[in-house]
């Protein structure tokens, strides 16, 4: 017996009185109409609604009593009956004469529900009445994270996973206090219905796994492990723990069938992974930390070998799009669970996690994170299909030059890299700034030597000075001249990773696809490559070597897709590949920037089965 449910029926049998926390309802009461009670009651401030009680004071044995209710299935059927918003918590208890009732445990609701048919009720004390719009906002702003279930009790909570908290809270000035004070002093602790009790939040950092499974089995993770680049997976793991135990188990998960690249840079040797175990944890304390768990939905993270996806139930806090997520003001959906988490050291107070990651990625010559946002959920992709080693060299060699090198700078610096050059107007897209705030970061890395500028007006563009691409290894013309650089490959072959922060990057001498590909009388793709195909690529450098591959220039493949989509009504990755002479990587990353800008729309998921037609 749980303390609630003690609250609930006193060790005498004698049942609470029917009030503000207390629903009594008649045996024969429908599914439906329990599901309103359970409704309204959450609407309110949570508490107790018993089924059968009115056989309490019936004379004579009782032939029926709510013992013939299965509580998992009432607790299904309020489940099914609000839409999957509500869980509870269902157990029979036997008063002295022998009768069980049924208590229904309901907790208060983070917003305002629906109950099955549609209405907006909340129970008053005594009836069940409408909730008005004045009513309603205060409830929707409330912390999910700092609900306090009212069946739970200080018996929810594991002292091995106590003490774990404790480990990790070494600095803060909690860890010496008793584990009663430690957990009051996070506010993972309060007072309730006249004892100590915990809030979900606590449940989710050290929760029993009973405690887990009765109050937040949304808090689940499931791991998926893929051998290739198919959606088919070999190998999947289901995880319902508390948040420190999901991190060190899925890292060990990742770590197991992560690799790593050895870079030398003089006396010192850089190991780059497949996916930095930085990088991977925070964006997994990430969708832990921010993710709707109003929402009955579990995170998914799929381990691809060229990639790591992180799907996180929920969209992106209110204003923050992919293309402002570097810039804009942190938002916190869980406040007082990311608030112990940073108590904690485990995430950063002041929101700069995303930019950690960005940072650690374009240090290590990859592509930066990339988001993909839809209307409850999104996907965090971690790409690791090979990485620039002579840029990681530079970037090593370069921060002991000028101490550091801000992200603003790598952003710059990995767009060229990949693109040859580019308009200011793109850096600005890459950069999340209006084009109008970046010419001051330009000068200086002018100043620098890190980059070089040539044109007049609206055909300024930028590239990698002299001195940076002879460190790079791309001694040659500059990008005016016809001749695009390709950055070098790691030892394993793949495409290179630097990229730009999800923008597409356009060589400043190609037209503007919003002002050239949408002309009535567009080039076929045939004519875009009127020169004849793109000659067979070249045999795989050596690693950190540069790849004196010729073939169509970034500019010139995005104009061929469209000319594809233009044609067939759709494009395929395998269509530009062909055509082209490109690998699968290289065709997605030009397929995906065109997405990006806003003139193809992508249909169907993966590189084998999506499909692109003109926005």
């Amino acid at each position: 017996m749980t303390s609630g449910a003690v609250n609930a029926i006193s060790p005498l049998g004698v049942l609470p009185p029917p009030g503000p926390a207390c629903i009594h309802l008649p045996l024969n009461v429908t599914p439906q109409e329990l599901a309103r009670h359970a409704v309204g009651l959450a609407n309110a401030r949570g508490g107790t609604v018993l089924v059968g009680a009115d056989l309490v004071d019936a004379t004579g044995p009782a032939e029926r009593d709510a013992g013939e209710l299965h509580p998992l299935m009432v607790t299904h059927a309020i489940f099914e009956l609000s839409g999957g918003r509500l869980t509870v918590n269902v157990q029979h208890h036997r008063l002295p004469g022998g009768v069980r009732v049924l208590a229904v445990f309901v907790p208060q609701a983070p917003y305002v529900l629906a109950a099955p048919d549609g209405a907006v009720i909340a129970w008053d004390g005594a009836h069940l009445v409408p909730v008005t719009p004045a009513e309603a906002e205060p409830v929707a702003d409330q912390d999910y994270t700092a609900v306090v279930p009212p069946d739970a009790s200080l018996a929810d909570l594991d002292p091995a996973e106590v003490a774990r908290l404790r480990g990790l809270g070494r600095q803060s000035g909690a860890a010496g206090l008793p584990d009663l004070d430690f957990l009051r002093e996070l506010g993972l602790i309060v007072p309730s219905g006249g004892a100590l009790r915990p809030t979900l939040a606590a449940i989710m950092l050290a929760g029993t796994p009973a405690a887990l499974r009765a109050h937040v089995p949304q808090a689940e993770v499931c791991f998926y492990h893929h051998a290739t680049s198919d959606i088919e997976f070999q190998f999947r793991e289901d995880l319902l723990r508390p948040v420190p135990a999901l991190l060190t188990r899925l890292a060990e998960l990742i770590q197991a069938r992560n690799r790593f690249t050895p870079v030398q840079v003089g006396l010192f040797r850089i190991e780059v992974w497949d996916q930095d175990e930085a990088v991977y944890r925070e964006a997994l304390l990430n969708a832990l930390t921010h993710r709707d768990y109003t929402l009955r939905d579990a995170v998914h993270v799929h381990h691809y070998p060229d990639r790591l996806e992180i799907m996180n139930p929920g969209g992106l806090p209110g204003g923050i799009t992919p293309g402002n997520i570097l810039r804009h003001q942190p938002k916190r959906r869980n406040p007082l669970l990311a608030e112990v988490l940073s108590r904690l050291g485990l995430v950063e107070r002041a929101g700069v996690g995303v930019d950690k990651m960005y940072g650690l990625m374009l240090r290590h010559g990859k592509e930066p994170p990339e988001y993909t946002t839809y209307a409850d959920a999104v996907t965090l992709t971690l790409h690791s299909p090979g990485f620039d080693a002579e840029f990681v060299r530079f970037v090593a060699r370069k921060q002991e030059d000028m101490h550091t090198l801000s992200l603003d700078m790598l952003i710059v610096l990995s767009v060229l890299a990949r693109e040859g050059e580019a308009t200011r107007a793109v850096l600005a897209r890459a950069l999340q700034l209006p084009e109008d705030r970046t010419p001051r970061l330009l000068r200086g890395m002018e100043d620098h030597g890190l980059i070089a500028r040539s044109g007049v007006g609206r055909g300024i563009a930028y590239t990698l000075s002299a001195e940076v691409r002879r460190a790079l290894g791309r001694e040659g013309a500059s990008p005016r001249e016809g001749h695009g650089w390709q950055p070098a490959r790691a030892a394993d072959g793949h495409a290179p990773g630097p990229q730009s922060t999800g923008q597409t990057v356009q060589e400043s001498r190609a037209p503007q696809p919003d002002a050239s590909f949408q002309q009535p009388r567009s080039p076929s793709a045939a004519s875009l490559l009127a020169n004849g195909p793109a000659p067979s690529p070249a045999p795989r450098p050596r690693p950190g070597r540069l790849s004196n591959r010729s073939g169509p220039s970034g500019a010139e493949i995005r104009a061929v897709a469209l000319a594809l989509a233009r044609e067939q009504g759709r494009v395929r990755n395998a269509d530009l590949r062909q055509t082209c002479n490109l690998n699968t990587q290289q065709a997605w990353r030009a397929l995906r920037s065109l997405v990006q800008s806003g003139l193809l729309r992508k249909l169907g998921t993966g590189t084998r089965d999506a499909a692109y037609e003109l926005a």
